[in-house]
């Protein structure tokens, strides 16, 4: 009997390890490895056409004390992720609460809504490069019809990065999505309850509506962070059409820390010290995700039993 249980248990194991193996080697191949590779790169010099060079914490001392575009590159993107976040955060609910009313139609706005999310950003790139031109542009013209003079949003210091901003608004359908599912998961009878009890409306938000769908808010939040370091997209395609054809925009008021990182290695062939800057990326990253895990602690509640504790 004991044999019996043992092969089976050895049995259940092997096609555990097996249901899982597409996704392990795939892992070890494509993620694994060139995560190992880069991290040993980032101790050398390498252009690419040439066999690397062992130079220890040599691009990391670059990196912190001889390049100011470094710390250009990290106030853009601290920018950025200061100003798109809660905004990109905050109109994803507010755009979920008000979709999840039951009215005829809803559907189709959830939608259209829901679309921009998923389109190419290439393609969205050059849609708002439009929009955005100061001369024939969509948003100037519309501007002036109330007698406002638009600025000349991607050519201008100023501008330029408040101009992403608002363009990355385009893509809050997922956040919408994902608090969407959150709302319509919150058991009815709890509301029910509320109304007996002569909760007002906002009342039944603050105490029953915000804290069932804080682990949806989270998780929200920790991805657009974590996207929002990373961007990249918008300002490569945006402003290499704005600003005579140099990435950055105008005196490198969008060269963004991971754009930064794109024209050492593929257009500086400085594989190492970008490697080296792709690291210091991740540790930032790491930071500010184990913050918000720590905080989370205090405002997520995952079981409706904890509201209140």
């Amino acid at each position: 009997m004991k044999t019996h249980k043992r092969r089976q248990s050895t049995l259940a194991t092997l096609q555990g390890w097996l249901f899982i193996s597409p996704w392990l080697i795939g892992f070890i191949f494509f993620a694994a490895g060139p995560i190992l590779f880069s991290m040993l790169m980032s101790f050398t010099r390498w252009s690419l056409l040439s066999p690397p060079q062992w130079i220890g914490i040599g691009n990391y001392q670059e990196i912190l004390f001889d390049d100011p575009l470094v710390y250009k590159s990290l106030w853009n993107t601290a920018y950025y992720v200061l100003f798109a976040v809660p905004l990109g955060v905050g109109l994803s609910l507010a755009l979920a609460l008000l979709l999840n009313q039951k009215l005829k139609g809803m559907n189709i706005f959830r939608t259209i809504y829901f679309l921009p999310s998923v389109t190419n950003l290439v393609a969205i790139s050059i849609l708002w490069l439009w929009i955005f031109n100061p001369e024939f542009g969509l948003l100037n013209r519309a501007l002036s019809w109330i007698g406002i003079d638009g600025p000349l949003w991607l050519q201008s210091e100023v501008w330029s990065k408040p101009a992403l901003i608002l363009m990355s608004l385009w893509g809050i359908g997922g956040g919408m999505i994902i608090n969407l599912a959150a709302l319509q998961s919150i058991p009815q009878e709890l509301y029910e309850a509320a109304d007996l009890d002569g909760a007002q409306r906002w009342r039944k938000t603050i105490h029953i509506t915000l804290p069932l769908i804080s682990p949806a808010i989270f998780f929200n939040l920790v991805m657009n962070i974590i996207g929002s370091f990373q961007v990249f997209t918008q300002a490569f395609v945006m402003t290499a059409s704005s600003a005579q054809g140099q990435e950055g925009g105008p005196n490198n008021s969008t060269l963004f820390f991971v754009l930064y990182l794109y024209k050492k290695a593929f257009q500086q062939f400085q594989m190492g010290y970008a490697s080296a800057l792709a690291w210091i990326l991740f540790i930032i990253i790491l930071i500010f995700t184990i913050v918000q895990f720590s905080l989370s602690r205090r405002w997520v509640y995952y079981e409706s039993g904890d509201i209140g504790a």
